[in-house]
C-alpha cells in the first residue's frame, strides 16, 4: 500500500514545496548538476537545467506484507510451470517479489530516473551554495548603501502575506483565559451533566445548572474565539546596508601559444568566474585584462570573444593590474582579487619581472590572487607528462611565501568546476 499526499496545495505553497523537494534530495541534484555542467557549451553557463536523479532516496512510502511468519491466502495466475495442488517454495533471503527497486540483469531494466527542470536561480543557487570570495576583511565602506528587510516585531494592519498565525492565536488564548471564556469541552460536559440530572428527576439542580449553562453559552458568543483584537502581522522595517568594496581583476593570456582549446578552458573558467561575482555581489567591480606581449583592460564582450595572436610577455598583465590598481583601486579602501589564466608560456628572460611584480608587489596588496594553468597536463613526451612551465616555476617559487596565492592546472572541461570551487570554496575562505 502506497501513502500519497493528495491534497491540493494551498495558494502560494508550491514554490515552498518545491524547494523542500530539492532540500530533500540536495546530494543527488548537485550531483546531476556538476554532471549537467560538464557538458555544458561556453554560452550556457547561465542558465537552468533539466536533471535526472534516481528515484532511490524520493519514493513515497509503502507498507509491504512480510514473507516471513503468519499465515495468508492467495490467489495466483496459471502459469505452465506449476499446476493446481503445486506447494510454491519460500524466496531465499525473505524479500517479497514486486517493488520499483532494479530490474534484474537478464530482464535487462535499470533503475527509474526522476525527471525535472530547474529555474536558473534555482541551479545557480545550488551551483554557488557553498562557494565565497576569501579574505573579504577590510572594513572600508562604501559612501551607498543598499536597504534590507529586518524583522521589527509584530503590528496590528498588515497583508495577508505576513499574517502571523502563532503570534495571534498566543494573543487569542490569552485573552480567552483571562476573560474565563468557557471553552467547547467545558459545554460539552454541562450539556451531558444536566442531561443526567433531567433524567434523574433532579429538577432544582437541573433548573442551576441550565441557568449556569446559559450564562456559558451567552459568554462564549459575547467573548470570540478569535477577535480583531488578537490579530497580529509580522513586520519588517527597511534599513541601511552598507556595501564593503571589491574588485576583481580577470587577467587571460590571448597569446599564439595558446591553443583554441586552451583558450576554450580559460573562458570557461571565467564564465564561471563572472557568473559567480555578479550573483553573489552586486557591487564587487571587474576588470578585464587581455595580454599577448603587450597588455590592455578590455570589457567584458572583447574579453570573452575577441581572438588575437602575438608573443607572450606575462609581466605586462600584471603591470597592467598595477596601473589600475594605484588609478582606481586604493587597496585601503578596496577588497582586491585576481585570477589568472595562462597556458604557462612565458618569455624566459621576463621571469624575474614577473617574480617581482607577483610577490613584491601584487600580493602584499591583494585579498586572493588565483593561477589556473590550462593545458599543461595534456601534452604527453614520449609517455610521460610534460615538464612544469616556464612560468609555472616561476609562481611555484612564490606560493610557499603567500597565504593568499593559489595554484592550480586544468587539462579538460570537466576539471573547471572542481578547481574553480577548490578555488573558491567557503572552507577556504574561512581559512
Amino acid at each position: 500500500m502506497n501513502i500519497i499526499d493528495r491534497r491540493p496545495n494551498p495558494k502560494g505553497k508550491s514554490l515552498a514545496n518545491r524547494q523542500r523537494f530539492i532540500e530533500r534530495a540536495k546530494k543527488e541534484v548537485k550531483d546531476a548538476i556538476t554532471d549537467a555542467l560538464k557538458k555544458r557549451k561556453l554560452g550556457d553557463v547561465d542558465g537552468g537545467e533539466k536533471v535526472s536523479i534516481p528515484t532511490r532516496g524520493i519514493s513515497e512510502p509503502v507498507f509491504r506484507t512480510s514473507s516471513r511468519g503468519g499465515k495468508r491466502e492467495q490467489v495466483l495466475p496459471g502459469n505452465k510451470k506449476f499446476i493446481s495442488g503445486d506447494q510454491i517454495e519460500r524466496p531465499s533471503g525473505g524479500g517479497g517479489g514486486g517493488g520499483r527497486g532494479e530490474a534484474s540483469a537478464e530482464d535487462g531494466g535499470e533503475q527509474d530516473a526522476f525527471e525535472f527542470m530547474l529555474s536558473k536561480e534555482e541551479f545557480l543557487d545550488l551551483l554557488f551554495e557553498d562557494l565565497e570570495l576569501p579574505n573579504l576583511t577590510k572594513t572600508k565602506l562604501k559612501v551607498s548603501e543598499t536597504m534590507q528587510l529586518t524583522r521589527a516585531g509584530y503590528a496590528h494592519e498588515g497583508t495577508p502575506a505576513n499574517f502571523s498565525i502563532r503570534r495571534t492565536m498566543r494573543n487569542s488564548m490569552a485573552r480567552r483565559i483571562s476573560l474565563h471564556r468557557p471553552s467547547p469541552s467545558e459545554i460539552e460536559a454541562m450539556e451531558q451533566e444536566l442531561k443526567a440530572l433531567e433524567e434523574s428527576g433532579d429538577t432544582e439542580g437541573a433548573a442551576k445548572l441550565r441557568l449556569e449553562l446559559e450564562t456559558a453559552v451567552m459568554r462564549t458568543k459575547r467573548f470570540a474565539y478569535i477577535d480583531p483584537v488578537d490579530v497580529r502581522y509580522n513586520r519588517f522595517d527597511r534599513i541601511p546596508k552598507p556595501n564593503t568594496q571589491a574588485v576583481m581583476f580577470c587577467l587571460m593570456d590571448v597569446s599564439g601559444s595558446m591553443t583554441e582549446a586552451m583558450k576554450d578552458l580559460a573562458k570557461r573558467f571565467f564564465l564561471l568566474l563572472h557568473v559567480f561575482l555578479v550573483r553573489r555581489y552586486k557591487t564587487v567591480d571587474l576588470v578585464f585584462i587581455r595580454h599577448t606581449s603587450n597588455a590592455q583592460e578590455v570589457d567584458e564582450e572583447t574579453f570573452f570573444h575577441s581572438r588575437e595572436t602575438g608573443g607572450t610577455i606575462v609581466s605586462t598583465a600584471l603591470e597592467e593590474m598595477m596601473k589600475v590598481v594605484q588609478a582606481r583601486y586604493s587597496p585601503d579602501n578596496w577588497n582586491i582579487y585576481a585570477a589568472q589564466a595562462s597556458d604557462g608560456d612565458n618569455y624566459s628572460e621576463d621571469s624575474d619581472r614577473c617574480s617581482q611584480l607577483l610577490g613584491g608587489e601584487l600580493l602584499p596588496l591583494t585579498q586572493y590572487f588565483a593561477y589556473i594553468e590550462v593545458g599543461a597536463e595534456a601534452t604527453l613526451r614520449h609517455g610521460f607528462p610534460s615538464p612544469p612551465t616556464d612560468l609555472w616555476r616561476t609562481y611555484a617559487t612564490i606560493a610557499p611565501q603567500h597565504e593568499n596565492f593559489a595554484m592550480r592546472k586544468v587539462a579538460d572541461p570537466s576539471q573547471i568546476y572542481p578547481v574553480f570551487h577548490d578555488l573558491f570554496s567557503k572552507d577556504r575562505a574561512d581559512a
